[in-house]
């Protein structure tokens, strides 16, 4: 039960971390604004701050590698 639920956790981290590269890569991001319940919007909000920091992070510490390189 508790595997379950860390395994469940670690793939909405992983969403989020995903809509965040698709947000910075396309511009595309949920409609947040949409969502009726101010709760459940700033809980959203919070979800998709959490992606955005993990890829930033990814960026960071991929950009620092020897093993990765930038091309444009």
């Amino acid at each position: 039960m508790f595997g379950r639920l860390i395994h469940y956790g670690f793939d909405a981290f992983l969403l989020s971390a995903f809509l965040a590269g698709v947000k910075r890569s396309t511009g595309l991001t949920p409609a947040v604004s949409r969502v009726p319940d101010k709760d459940i919007r700033h809980i959203l909000e919070s979800y998709l701050e959490l992606g955005e920091y993990a890829f930033d992070f990814a960026v960071v510490f991929f950009g620092r590698s020897q093993f990765f390189e930038r091309r444009r």
